[in-house]
């Protein structure tokens, strides 16, 4: 008997790797109803029928267009047909944010976050493609974010999985129409208000000058950068850990890190003070950096959030980040 096309067949390892390597307990797939997700769910749905593992699935309902109620209980129809169990709807509000992307993944993850703990989840499955981590490179390129932004998004991170990043739109197209699987297809991918969409539109074009094999190259280099990135992400955590305190950071004594260090640690620091982490940028870590390593007596930094940094005067001057989230 003939196997599966290509593209089902390396959607399918793809989640059978994934599901080999999780602990024992329901797994949730995070579903819109669009084509990656609802392939991802077909693939759970078939790897757990043979193995009895309890499988299911969150809808999140983020309510910016007319009839998007609708459309979120289509997408769970979709998943109790192929037998996932159980299939949660969530309504959420999409408010703040650096932006309306931002605004609606900081929603979208809460709801995430509060079913999976609800349900006892061991993990949630995100339905991101190599097609999105190229995206996700682009837009960190556009952005001069560093290497932390070119390692794109990780296979992990805590109980969130993206076993998809290996295969491509067109393998997940593919399952869908194996399937018989009819995907919603949001017009908001046609909309290019959202930075992803430009991004999407500029990946073609790269195609077109440079030929197809862009979009392997960025995830590739994402692959490579992100070992470097986290060991790096690492040293600026243990740094904190060691020598932040309620009135502030150590000028001087952060001044004297390796560049590398010193901005990681610039860069959790104002998170933790309250900046959206998709509106800092490089920018703004350039000027903290300054209030180290430029230091002329200049005024505070103004960070998104909003967030004020500011550097006390004196030999033992310390770093001391004020807003929504006060850095002690």
């Amino acid at each position: 008997m003939a196997g599966p096309p290509p593209g089902v067949a390396a959607v399918r390892r793809a989640v059978r790797a994934l599901l080999d390597d999780l602990p024992e307990g329901l797994v949730l797939v995070a579903c819109s109803g669009g084509t990656d997700s609802l392939a991802l769910a077909a693939a759970v749905a078939f790897e757990v029928d043979k193995t009895g593992r309890p499988a299911g699935a969150v809808v999140v309902d983020h309510g910016l267009q007319a009839g998007s109620d609708a459309v979120a209980e289509r997408a769970a129809r979709r998943c109790e047909q192929l037998s996932l169990r159980p299939v949660v709807v969530r309504r959420v509000t999409v408010t703040g944010g650096a932006g309306p992307e931002d605004a609606a993944r900081e929603a979208r993850y809460a709801a995430l976050d509060a079913v999976a703990t609800e349900l006892g989840a061991v993990a949630v499955l995100l339905a991101h493609t190599r097609d999105d981590q190229a995206e996700q490179v682009l837009l960190g390129l556009a952005r001069g974010s560093g290497a932390r932004s070119l390692a794109g998004m990780p296979p992990r991170r805590g109980r969130y999985h993206r076993p998809l990043l290996a295969v491509t739109r067109a393998d997940t197209a593919a399952v869908c129409a194996h399937d018989g699987l009819e995907p919603w297809h949001d017009p908001h991918n046609l909309d290019p208000t959202y930075a992803r969409v430009r991004a999407r539109g500029a990946l073609a074009s790269l195609d077109e000058a440079l030929g197809p094999g862009i979009r392997d190259a960025l995830a590739r280099t994402a692959d490579q950068l992100r070992a470097d990135a986290e060991a790096l992400d690492d040293l600026a955590a243990a740094w904190l850990a060691t020598h932040q305190r309620a009135d502030g950071l150590p000028a001087a004594l952060l001044a004297g890190e390796p560049a590398a260090v010193r901005t990681r640690v610039l860069h959790r620091a104002a998170l933790a003070a309250g900046v959206p982490a998709g509106a800092l940028t490089a920018v703004h870590v350039g000027a903290l950096d300054a209030l180290l390593t430029r230091w002329r007596g200049q005024g505070p930094v103004s960070l998104p959030g909003p967030v004020t940094a500011s550097r006390t005067p004196g030999a033992d001057g310390r770093i001391v980040l004020t807003g929504p989230h006060r850095v002690e």
